[in-house]
């Protein structure tokens, strides 16, 4: 699937940012305790995110649910047509320059203090609120949304539907940025981040219908008591990253241990975990798959701490292959006793067996070890494509063709430091 280019969407966002402020300066601000209502509660659902980094920097989640309460205020502001039964005026170009002014005056304590979102975040809100208040407020405005869909229940179906679409917008949007940032293939991106809109997601588009609903019918004290359920759920996803967050940092240390007692060269498990989740993202994987495939090329070594030897540079893809089982197999009764996901224990017993005899994500682990095994550490490229012809050359049993060639694609693209998944939302 061809991606959008994200420096068109960054320039569709800066143009209607452009025209949406200066037409608001020029024709005054309609309904400004309404808009002040909604900006301000816009910045205080930016103010309230938290973001969890794990050892890297990367902020697990961020692109993919940014500040719910302020998204949700947004949308409910793009679909007000009404407030306490009184029509509100505002347009398009107005909701665009409320929307950003107040997203930006909550983004700026994050910068100041180095953790504020990129602004491709801000263009997506931009290019998604606007998409939203173009399909609502001409309708509105010319009153024919009345006489279609009355004040009743289909006109909850219709704003439910049109939260679809701009949900769906969204995820475009996004995945287009996270091609832009990481180069990885767009189509698999899509599919997560569709994924990622059933969970919260859902309950943005929900609260964001409510509220506008609310306000239409019970004025602006509706949008403070819409608020609370959604920020309670903000909070609880935040303790969730947290969670998740300190769990992988605990399974990374515990990966070390083969490092730090002598067993396997430095960085070779982070190395084979960062190739392997470039590579199953290169395969399609989802969000979940590559938590799993993540947690267990950590781990896929850690079956050499029961060895009284040590095997020379820690290389087990040069081992006889009942070796390199019985090692596997060592590796996964310490890894079912360390209470990491069953399935990562499967993936570490299994990562020497036939590649036919294994699941995928045990396939991409064998590989990708062979591979560092192979290149132990040289970043020439001259090593870099011998070891991939001797993979190759193992197709037949060992390897499996297709997570070769999607390696090899990877470290076309420079692929060799990876960059490793986020935990599913």
């Amino acid at each position: 699937m061809r991606a959008p280019s994200a420096w068109g969407v960054r320039g569709a966002a800066a143009l209607l940012t452009l025209a949406g402020l200066g037409h608001t300066l020029w024709t005054g601000v309609a309904d400004p305790g309404v808009a002040l209502a909604f900006g301000i509660l816009i910045t205080v659902g930016e103010l309230a995110r938290h973001d969890h980094r794990d050892p890297a920097g990367h902020v697990p989640g961020e692109e993919r649910r940014p500040a719910p309460l302020g998204f949700a205020a947004a949308l409910a502001y793009a679909l007000l047509g009404q407030n306490a039964g009184h029509p509100t005026q505002h347009g398009v170009l107005q909701t665009v320059a409320v929307v950003v002014a107040a997203a930006l005056a909550g983004v700026v304590p994050h910068v100041a203090r180095g953790r504020g979102p990129a602004l491709d975040h801000v263009a997506r809100r931009v290019l998604t609120v606007a998409f939203a208040a173009s399909c609502f407020q001409p309708l509105h405005h010319s009153g024919r949304l009345e006489r279609w869909l009355g004040q009743g229940p289909y006109l909850v179906l219709f704003l439910l539907l049109l939260l679809g679409l701009t949900a769906l917008c969204d995820a475009v949007l996004a995945a287009v940025s996270a091609r832009s940032r990481t180069g990885w293939p767009y189509g698999p991106l899509l599919r997560d981040e569709l994924r990622a809109r059933l969970g919260i997601g859902a309950a943005i588009c929900a609260t964001g219908v409510v509220m506008a609903l609310g306000v239409a019918v019970a004025g602006l004290w509706a949008l403070p008591v819409f608020s609370v359920p959604l920020l309670l759920t903000q909070t609880s996803f935040h303790r969730i990253n947290a969670i998740r967050t300190t769990y992988r940092q605990t399974i990374t240390s515990l990966a070390r241990a083969t490092e730090i007692a002598g067993y396997t060269p430095p960085g070779h498990s982070r190395r084979v975990a960062a190739l392997s989740c470039a590579v199953g993202r290169e395969l399609g994987l989802s969000e979940r798959e590559l938590t799993v495939l993540e947690y267990a090329a950590l781990m896929h070594d850690i079956g050499q701490l029961s060895l009284v030897d040590p095997v020379p540079s820690g290389a087990t893809a040069a081992l006889p292959a009942d070796e390199a089982r019985r090692i596997a197999g060592l590796g996964g009764e310490v890894a079912r006793q360390t209470g990491v996901p069953s399935e990562v224990a499967v993936i570490v017993e299994r990562q020497a067996d036939p590649y036919r005899d294994q699941p995928v994500a045990a396939r991409i682990v064998r590989a990708v070890n062979a591979y560092d095994d192979l290149v132990g550490g040289n970043r020439h490229p001259g090593g870099s494509l011998a070891a991939l012809e001797q993979l190759r050359l193992g197709t037949g049993r060992d390897y499996q063709p297709e997570v070769v060639e999607s390696l090899a694609r990877v470290l076309a693209r420079g692929g060799r430091s990876g960059v490793v998944p986020v935990p599913p939302g």
